[in-house]
């Protein structure tokens, strides 16, 4: 895994302040070969609870938003699983 432990930190701060009791967050795509250089932060978010769309949107923003007040500006990619498997992204 390729992420310094600011980054790390952040957000797991960030999602416990953010997101519903009992959603995980997972790290994929690039960042998670540590063979490779660069690339974004991408996270998989998958809430404790069911979100129409309007709060799918918020929560997205809000994580974000939190994710740049802690580990500064990156290029982050928030991907939310929804339940039965669909993703909004």
């Amino acid at each position: 895994m390729r992420l310094t432990q600011q980054e790390q930190s952040g957000i797991v701060e960030a999602a416990r302040a953010v997101l519903p009791a009992g959603s995980r967050v997972s790290l994929f795509g690039s960042r998670v070969d540590g063979s490779l250089r660069g690339g974004d932060i991408d996270l998989l978010v998958e809430p404790g609870a069911a979100l129409d769309a309007q709060q799918q949107v918020l929560l997205r923003t809000r994580l974000a938003a939190r994710l740049y007040l802690l580990i500064g500006e990156r290029r982050i990619d928030i991907v939310l699983a929804t339940p039965g498997g669909a993703t909004a992204g």
